[in-house]
């Protein structure tokens, strides 16, 4: 057995592992506290500021984290948060957890990547595993982050060991928390591949591993791409219905009757969140440098883009046909996280809904139980408290994001009309209620 594996191997059986987290988002956060819960040592790397104070005030700023959980890991001795890369001498395993953009419109981001390895470097143990979740296009492993190590001195399989494993975190998903979502590990070469199967067995009930860090990456960008084109396809099949006069969202619930090949997904204003409206295109600009362009994700990506744009369209339709302008209506937005009870603002299309609505010249105003306020390029806004006098004023209300704490009842008893972009109402209410 290769020694490095065998000194893991050990080390995991006699609880005296010892693990690295570099960066605490939604990903890394929640990973870091699963491995605390089975009693392993978590040191957890994170520059920002303010997430660390928030630690040491013992705050969640992570929805899917309370406060309690971060209390008892805090108080358990296993878990301690901090920004200094030199924390991480005697990790076994350090896992890199963080953001990979997109700068601009379509072009990679992997500086934060970059830059948290070269400063992890600095300090890790000899045959220490590192393994890179945050997603990013196939290669990234191989060519940019081994290359980083050989320049400094290390030799892979002897000096330290290179892994990827997409991260799977699905925000909000209680049905399906960390340890129940089956993990991919793809190493440099076999030793690192098993390496990471053995962390990640620890607190994970299914390790899928595969043949190369290459492989591994590609299969967080099919996932993502999958939904994607998917998303994009029922967007623009809902805009299509819609001029046909045809409810797609009948046509969805008929179709999802057939037990096999088919696999329902729904229109809606937008993607949001940092993976589906990212993942794909670094895809398609890796597949681009081998001459190959992706029409599939292409096309998805601009119908999906348009989503805000056309909800927009079709409010201004539905305010004409009661002889308003949508310049100078008052318009109400419910919902303004990327995802239904989630507290997460990272690319969500009612941003841009807002955005196009006050570029039309309406007067729009907002209500989320879970953002209390919203900053913006052009406005400022406070989430409006939900009163019935309130509701009545205004002369259209957007369901953006169907929040469960919204008295949706109360919206249907004083609004004049209501544009469901997320089929709250089933359909249902027609007089003053249409749906995307």
């Amino acid at each position: 057995m290769n020694k490095a594996i065998f000194e893991l191997s050990n080390k995991i059986k006699k609880g005296k592992l010892k693990i690295a987290v570099v960066g605490l988002g939604y990903v890394g956060f929640p990973l870091a506290l699963e491995f605390v819960k089975r009693r392993v040592s978590v040191t957890g790397i994170e520059i920002d500021r303010d997430r660390l104070n928030s630690i040491l005030n013992k705050v969640s700023y992570i929805s899917d984290i309370s406060n309690q959980e971060l209390i008892k890991s805090l108080s358990s001795g296993f878990f301690k948060a901090s920004p200094d890369f030199s924390d991480i001498k005697d990790a076994d395993a350090v896992l890199v957890c963080v953001p990979t953009p997109l700068k601009g419109k379509n072009l990679p981001d992997i500086s934060f990547i970059k830059n948290a390895v070269k400063a992890a470097a600095l300090h890790i143990k000899k045959r220490a595993l590192i393994i890179l979740e945050s997603t990013t296009y196939p290669g990234t492993t191989e060519e940019e982050i081994l290359p980083i190590f050989e320049s400094m001195g290390f030799e892979h399989g002897k000096d330290f060991y290179l892994c990827f494993s997409p991260e799977r975190i699905d925000p909000g998903n209680r049905k399906f928390p960390v340890h129940k979502i089956p993990k991919v590990v793809g190493g440099i070469n076999q030793a690192a591949t098993r390496m990471a199967a053995l962390v990640y067995g620890i607190i994970i009930k299914k390790v899928v591993p595969v043949s190369s860090s290459r492989c591994a990456e590609t299969v967080k960008l099919l996932e993502n791409t999958y939904r994607l084109i998917n998303i994009g396809l029922i967007d623009e099949l809902s805009m299509m219905a819609h001029k046909m006069n045809i409810d797609i969202w009948e046509v969805i619930q008929a179709a999802s009757t057939k037990p096999f090949g088919f696999m329902p997904f729904y229109p809606g204003p937008g993607v949001g969140g940092h993976c589906i409206p990212k993942d794909p295109l670094y895809l398609h600009w890796k597949a681009k440098s081998f001459g190959f362009h992706s029409r599939f994700i292409s096309l998805a990506s601009n119908v999906i883009s348009y989503m805000p744009e056309y909800i927009v369209k079709r409010i201004e339709g539905s305010l004409v046909r009661r002889n308003k302008k949508i310049r100078g209506s008052k318009i109400l937005v419910i919902g303004v996280t990327y995802k239904k009870d989630v507290k997460d603002l990272r690319k969500s299309p009612s941003i841009d809904v807002i955005s196009s609505l006050n570029r039309h010249g309406a007067r729009v105003s907002y209500s989320d139980p879970l953002i209390p306020f919203l900053k913006l390029k052009d406005i400022n806004l406070k989430s409006a408290a939900l009163s019935d006098k309130k509701i009545r004023d205004f002369d259209c209300v957007l369901i953006a994001t169907d929040h469960t704490g919204v008295d949706y009842v109360k919206l249907l008893k004083n609004s004049k009309l209501i544009f469901d972009s997320r089929n709250v109402f089933k359909g249902q209410y027609k007089d003053k209620v249409e749906r995307l």
